[in-house]
């Protein structure tokens, strides 16, 4: 590759899926030095586990959990430092298939208006089910919506198309972008980083663009549960208001109260007999903690902190 990209890795506990996602980008061409693992404060020995079997790949070690974004800023701002000419932020339960990050680097280099772009994302565990095709901005339940999402892998998630927004698990960034744009919102701790990343990045010029024709194999939201978690789904809410916050107009924030928030009452009576009520409190709860000024923190989703996980 003719472009220098380094790879951002950050962990928390996760165990041995580090290493499945790290032989797979030194396998593309990412030169062990150039690999960037972040550890936030992990207690499975993960860390030991990568360090020993990639010696030579840097290595930033927290104390204690930061967050997804914090970390990928830690370890974008030691490789744009090295010179790293893109940045690969890559999920630690990612693997990339054949061609991938070629491919990817292929369409930043025939394109100069692109600062951000990202694979075709597929469930790890069924490679032939979409998790993202890219996504786009709904201002509706979630704010936005992941373009395939559950649907059989097909030719028309295959294409490649102009964006919202990238998925965050597997987002390659050029350093100009980085630069003009800045780096993930830490604030978020997890999840809506990646949308107003590309946001911030569209509005400063750039181009976002899912490369459909390659794609990456993703174990999917391992370090919060998933699904309808009720962590997830608290963070979700929370980081919802603040999204709204910086970029919505008000007709925005009246397709997210009339989507989102009306629901959710006949969401929790449904819940009930489907086991989701739990993640559908913790959603509203999100909510109105968000509007009270409340931020997504290591210590507000620790096992047993709040009454509903």
């Amino acid at each position: 590759m003719s472009v220098r990209v380094a790879a951002v890795v950050a962990n928390w506990n996760g165990g041995e899926e580090n290493l499945d996602c790290l032989r797979s980008l030194v396998a593309h061409g990412i030169a062990e030095p150039d690999v960037v693992f972040v550890d936030n404060g992990s207690t499975d020995g993960s860390l030991d586990r990568v360090v020993a079997q990639y010696p030579r790949a840097a290595v930033i070690r927290n104390p204690s959990n930061l967050g997804f974004g914090e970390a990928s800023n830690q370890g974008a701002k030691l490789a744009l430092e090295r010179g790293a000419d893109a940045v690969f932020f890559v999920n630690n339960d990612v693997v990339l298939p054949a061609r991938t990050l070629a491919r990817l680097v292929a369409e930043l280099e025939g394109d100069p208006a692109l600062g951000i772009v990202g694979p075709r994302v597929l469930y790890r565990d069924d490679p032939t089910r979409v998790w993202a095709a890219g996504g786009m901005l709904t201002w509706r339940e979630n704010l936005s919506t992941l373009l395939g999402h559950g649907e059989r892998d097909a030719d028309a998630f295959r294409a490649t198309r102009d964006v919202d927004y990238v998925a965050g698990c597997a987002l390659l960034a050029t350093r100009a972008c980085l630069a003009k744009t800045g780096l993930f919102d830490a604030t978020y701790f997890a999840y809506m980083e990646d949308v107003d990343l590309c946001l911030r990045a569209k509005a400063a010029g750039f181009g976002v663009r899912m490369v459909g024709e390659v794609s990456v194999l993703h174990a999917t939201s391992s370090a919060t549960g998933g699904g309808y978690n009720p962590r997830r789904k608290w963070m979700m809410g929370v980081n919802s208001i603040w999204f709204l916050r910086r970029h919505a107009r008000a007709s925005q924030w009246g397709r997210f109260v009339a989507f989102d928030v009306v629901p959710l009452p006949f969401l929790w009576v449904a819940g009930l007999f489907r086991g989701r009520a739990n993640a559908v409190a913790a959603k509203g709860l999100g909510i109105v903690d968000g509007l009270r000024g409340k931020r997504v923190t290591a210590e507000a989703i620790r096992e047993g902190a709040g009454w509903l996980w």
